[in-house]
């Protein structure tokens, strides 16, 4: 597979940091000063490792690779940025944030999702602190945020995806340890993660659901990380974690027994909303990419944007891009105002996953041949962008929140 042709050329790589169209920045001064530096940090920097190490969005980099990505992010103070102040975050609003990582997302480089270390990194344990013990903050959280260690999060399993407390992993008290035996399933990150947040059945009645979180070392024994499979987008960045009579200390314990869903989900609406910039950012790829092989391919003596077929597609695709984008710079702003925005965030992930999958779709009709072709970038997203409409909660589940939130629970 020919790499150049999942990554932006020359023009792209310029013309895609731009926005589709003129209007005013909706961040703060802050926010746009961290663009334009962690711009010229994929597109220069970033952008040469690709091409020295032959990455592309099915080509993963090696945990070395990935190690060196997220130690220099740090050292440009990108890595962190999202964690709280105090652990030594930018204390950004949920509006930077998610307009920071819509352009990140937006550069169309492979490497986009280790910037802020997405699938491994401080994401993954800022909002754990306020839980965390100083042993547990010391030991798994730091190094974490410092790009020392990676952690990724372990919840899913075969019988538990979208009924997150039907969890049949289970931690058994003995004394001073908790025994873990059970398989997580399609765990992001895990293949080069030093550590789970894992999620295991503390209960000893099957009639209760008594969910809690631990911090797992994933070199110990009776851990096994299997990662022998792809995603539909060829991506390897996700794997099973086996448990064994796993002997995990007590105080590794995240807060307090059967509590672990609580503190799972305790940011359910904000972490929903968070995935929106990346699908907008990759449909924002797409409806660039989709434009510029208009503008050049050819067809009966002039370029395919001359038609008007052509033309009412692109319309349609940015039409429902800027509606996504809209929608969720508005939750974002009723969240960083204290609202509630629990359908809100629902009605943002089920909106953008669906919108972005339709740009994408119709970014590989405007391509024809060119787009059902493996290599080219535009197939590539179309893959991508279907996963996230089953990813982090299923379109399904998002009207159902939202149907709950609009009539009530039922009596």
């Amino acid at each position: 597979m020919n790499a150049e042709t999942m990554t932006p050329g020359p023009t792209l790589a310029a013309d895609v940091r731009a926005p589709l169209f003129d209007g005013p920045f909706e961040g703060s001064p802050r926010a746009a000063e961290l663009i334009a530096r962690i711009g010229d940090f994929l597109n220069g920097e970033l952008a040469a490792l690709v091409h020295e190490k032959g990455i592309d969005h099915e080509h993963s980099p090696d945990k070395a690779t990935l190690q060196r990505v997220w130690r220099r992010s740090h050292e440009l103070g990108f890595y962190g940025m999202t964690l709280p102040a105090q652990m030594g975050g930018l204390g950004l609003s949920l509006l930077d944030h998610v307009l920071i990582k819509e352009s990140i997302y937006s550069s169309g480089s492979p490497l986009a999702p280790h910037v802020f270390g997405e699938l491994s990194g401080p994401p993954r344990v800022g909002a754990l602190a306020r839980f965390a013990s100083p042993m547990q903050l010391a030991k798994f959280i730091l190094p974490v945020a410092q790009a020392e260690k990676a952690i990724c999060f372990a919840l899913t399993e075969a019988e538990a995806g979208s009924d997150a407390g039907a969890v049949q992993t289970q931690a058994r008290r003995e004394g001073d340890v908790f025994v873990l035996n059970g398989r997580k399933r399609f765990i992001s990150g895990s293949p080069f993660a030093d550590y789970a947040v894992l999620m295991a059945s503390t209960s000893d009645s099957p009639e209760r659901r008594d969910v809690s979180a631990f911090f797992v070392d994933l070199g110990q024994p009776g851990v096994e990380v299997q990662s022998g499979y792809k995603t539909m987008a060829g991506q390897s960045t996700t794997g099973d974690i086996v448990l064994t009579d796993c002997r995990v200390p007590a105080t590794h314990l995240i807060g307090e027994t059967g509590r672990g869903l609580a503190l799972a989900l305790g940011r359910i609406a904000v972490n929903r909303l968070l995935h929106c910039p990346g699908m907008v950012g990759l449909a924002t790829v797409a409806l660039k990419d989709a434009r510029d092989y208009a503008r050049t391919r050819r067809q009966f003596g002039r370029p395919i944007a001359e038609f008007q077929a052509i033309q009412h597609s692109l319309a349609d695709m940015a039409t429902q891009l800027a509606a996504a984008r809209a929608l969720m710079i508005s939750t974002a702003r009723q969240l960083d105002a204290g609202g509630d925005a629990r359908a809100d965030a629902s009605m943002a992930k089920l909106f953008c996953s669906e919108a972005a999958f339709r740009i994408a779709d119709a970014a590989v009709q405007i391509h024809g041949g060119e787009g059902i072709v493996q290599g080219r970038r535009v197939e590539f997203l179309f893959r991508m962008l279907r996963m996230y409409r089953v990813l982090t909660g299923t379109s399904e589940i998002q009207k159902n929140i939202i149907a709950r939130e609009l009539i009530g629970e039922a009596k």
